[in-house]
C-alpha cells in the first residue's frame, strides 16, 4: 500500500479540517478568544446577526468588492490582453508593467495607495490644494472610499486576468479569423462570434478566482480605511478581525465567519456551474 500521501493528509487535516470544525464549535460559544472557559449559548451567536445593524452594510461592501473588482478586471484584463496579443511594438515590456503589482503585497500596495489618497500630504490633496483651499478626505467619505477600495484592488490583479486572457487568445487558431475576414466579417462581428465564444473557459477561470478573491478582501481595506469610518467600509473579513481582535468576540467572529464561508462558497459555485453551462451552449 502506498502510504506517501500521509504526511500531506495530515497537514491538511491539521491546517483546514481542524480550524473548520473547531470554528464551527466555536460559534455555539461566548468564547471571547482568550480565556479557558466559555459556555454554549446554541444559536444565539447566528440570532445576533439577523439584528446587527452593521451587518446589511458590510455584507453591502463585500459584494461591491467581489462583483465591482470582477467585472472590471476582466473588462479592462481582456482589453489588455487584445491589446498585447496584436502585434505592438513593447508589448513584452506593457505585459510586465501591467502584471508588477500582482508580486505586491497586498498590504504593501494598500499602504503605497494610502499615501495617495491620505487627507494630509497626499499626492491627489497636493495636486487639489492647487486648484481650490481645502484638501478633500477621500478616504472618510462613505461614498467613495468602498469604490476607492475596489480600484485598487482591481488595478493590483489585473495582471492575473490579463495573462489569462492572453493565454485564451493564443490557444485560439488563426485560420478561423482568416476564414471570417474571407467571408467579410467585422471586427466586432470576429470578437462576438469567434474570440468571446472561444474565450468562455478563460472567462470562467477569471471571475471565479476574482469572485473568491474580491469576496474575502481584507488587507487593502486594512491599509487605507480599517474599515471605518465606524463600519462605512468594512468587508465581513475586516468585520471579524475586529470582532475577535479588537472586541474579544471570538463566539460571535466565528458566526460571522462561517456566514462568510457559505456565502463565498454559494456565490463562487453558482458562478461556476452556471459559466460552464455557457461554455456549452456556446
Amino acid at each position: 500500500m502506498n502510504l506517501m500521501y500521509l504526511p500531506a493528509l495530515l497537514l491538511f487535516v491539521l491546517f483546514i479540517y481542524y480550524p473548520f470544525i473547531k470554528g464551527i464549535m466555536i460559534s455555539f460559544t461566548n468564547w471571547d478568544g482568550y480565556s479557558q472557559m466559555y459556555r454554549y449559548i446554541g444559536l444565539d451567536n447566528y440570532k445576533r446577526m439577523l439584528t446587527d445593524h452593521r451587518i446589511g452594510t458590510v455584507i453591502l461592501n463585500t459584494l461591491i468588492y467581489g462583483i465591482g473588482s470582477t467585472i472590471l478586471q476582466n473588462i479592462i484584463g481582456l482589453a489588455y490582453a487584445i491589446m498585447l496579443n496584436s502585434y505592438i511594438r513593447g508589448k513584452t515590456i506593457i505585459r510586465t508593467i501591467v502584471y508588477l503589482p500582482v508580486i505586491v503585497s497586498p498590504l504593501v500596495m494598500g499602504y503605497i495607495w494610502y499615501f495617495f489618497f491620505q487627507f494630509n500630504g497626499g499626492a491627489l490633496n497636493d495636486i487639489i490644494l492647487l486648484f481650490r483651499d481645502k484638501p478633500i478626505n477621500l478616504l472618510a467619505d462613505t461614498g467613495l472610499n468602498v469604490w476607492i477600495i475596489t480600484l485598487v484592488n482591481t488595478y493590483q490583479f489585473l495582471g492575473v486576468a490579463m495573462i489569462i486572457f492572453l493565454a485564451g487568445l493564443q490557444s485560439i487558431s488563426k485560420e478561423y479569423y482568416e476564414a471570417a475576414e474571407m467571408d467579410g466579417a467585422s471586427g466586432f462581428s470576429r470578437f462576438r462570434n469567434i474570440t468571446f465564444p472561444l474565450l468562455a473557459p478563460a472567462i470562467t477561470i477569471n471571475v471565479v478566482l476574482n469572485l473568491i478573491g474580491g469576496l474575502k478582501l481584507f488587507d487593502v481595506i486594512t491599509a487605507l480605511t480599517n474599515g471605518g469610518p465606524g463600519y462605512a467600509s468594512a468587508s465581513l473579513s475586516t468585520m471579524i478581525y475586529q470582532l475577535y481582535f479588537a472586541h474579544q468576540d471570538a463566539g460571535y467572529a466565528a458566526a460571522l465567519g462561517n456566514f462568510m464561508f457559505m456565502l463565498i462558497s454559494i456565490i463562487g459555485l453558482t458562478s461556476l456551474y452556471y459559466l460552464r453551462k455557457k461554455e456549452i451552449s456556446l
